[in-house]
Parts: structure tokens; C-alpha cells; sequence
């Protein structure tokens, strides 16, 4: 593979939501969107990050970011829509959505996985990621080149003991992904894709 080196500019004037973007991979990717001139939207739980990352966006001459505070453990549909709309109402528009928020739970003997810890590994990691892109999708329509990009895993892909409530939910981030790519086949203005970093030392 050739090398690759994207534009300074090939972002501008796109907006581009990221969740988990405090930390790790998130954290990354938004800094990355941001420096090719993207307008990036940081959502994430833990606000005091949020708002280091959202000045080092400012202070590097970026973009000016936006923080949309989320708990996706308890967000609600509705919360979602109201996201959404929040982006219309300042923003004006949405070009892409990358969904890396992700808990591990309890590693192990699936038996061994409590109703609690399945719960909020599903929550997270599959529930919040469908509700929204549900909500997000009017914006993404509306614009002209728009994409949608899933944070995947190995152990989605291919199943591994031990793994747990995380793995599955990971083979359930492929199979919406891959629903929504077919579904969506014919209209190329929105791709669906996932992607898999590999190991990541994200602390």
C-alpha cells in the first residue's frame, strides 16, 4: 500500500460527531478530524476531559468543537432526539458519526456474566449506537457526502471464548452495520463502514 497523506483541508466545513471522545481512540480521532478542518461534536460522560480536549482543539487554531455531556449507560430515546436536534438547531447540518464509545464489562465464562453487567455492555456498546443513528439519520441524508463509521473489534468478527457480554455485542455492531450498508447500497451519499484499530493501549 502506498503511502497516503490527506489534505490539510479535507474535512472543512463538515461536521462530524464522535462519542467517547474524551479519552483513548475517541479522543484521537477527534483531534485528527479537527487538524483536516472539521467542525467535531465531543460526546462523552466525563466532562472535565471534554473540556481539555475541546481547548487543545481551540488552541491548536482548529475548528471551534462542540461538547454535547452523554451518558450513554442511561440515555433514553429521547435524549438522542434531542441531540440531534441540538446539532441542527447550532450547527446546522451533520456529516459523519463515528461510534467509539465502548465499555468492557466482565471478562469470562459467558455463565458466569451477570443480568447487570449484560445489560450495560449492551446498552453502551449496541443499544446507544442504533438510537443514535436512528436519530441522526434526517441530518445525514440532508447532507451531500456523509458517513457513518462503527468501532469494531476481532472478537466480533470471529467468536472468542471468554470474551463475554463485550464480544457479542461487538458481532451486533457488524451485523447493524452491515444491515445498514445494504440497506443503503443504492444511495451512495451515506456510507456505512466499521473498523477494527486492533490492540490499543487507550489509557
Amino acid at each position: 500500500m502506498g503511502d497516503y497523506t490527506p489534505a490539510a483541508d479535507l474535512l472543512a466545513k463538515r461536521v462530524i460527531l464522535i462519542t467517547g471522545a474524551a479519552e483513548g481512540i475517541g479522543r484521537v480521532a477527534a483531534q485528527a478530524c479537527a487538524a483536516h478542518g472539521a467542525t467535531v461534536v465531543l460526546l462523552d460522560k466525563a466532562v472535565p476531559r471534554l473540556e481539555a480536549i475541546y481547548d487543545e482543539i481551540e488552541q491548536a487554531g482548529y475548528p471551534q468543537p462542540a461538547i454535547y455531556p452523554m451518558d450513554l449507560e442511561g440515555a433514553q430515546p429521547h435524549h438522542y432526539q434531542e441531540l440531534a436536534g441540538s446539532v441542527q438547531e447550532r450547527l446546522g447540518r451533520l456529516d459523519g458519526l463515528v461510534h467509539n464509545a465502548a465499555v468492557l464489562g466482565t471478562l469470562g465464562p459467558l455463565h458466569h456474566v451477570g443480568l447487570e453487567t449484560w445489560s450495560t455492555v449492551m446498552q453502551v456498546n449496541l443499544h446507544a449506537p442504533f438510537l443514535l443513528t436512528h436519530a441522526c439519520l434526517p441530518l445525514l441524508q440532508a447532507a451531500p457526502d456523509a458517513s457513518i463509521v462503527f468501532l469494531s473489534d476481532r472478537v466480533g468478527r470471529r467468536g472468542r471464548a471468554y470474551w463475554g457480554a463485550y464480544g457479542v455485542s461487538k458481532f451486533g455492531i457488524e451485523g447493524l452495520m452491515q444491515i445498514l450498508a445494504d440497506e443503503w447500497e443504492y444511495r451512495p451519499s451515506l456510507r456505512f463502514n466499521s473498523l477494527d484499530p486492533g490492540p490499543v493501549a487507550t489509557q
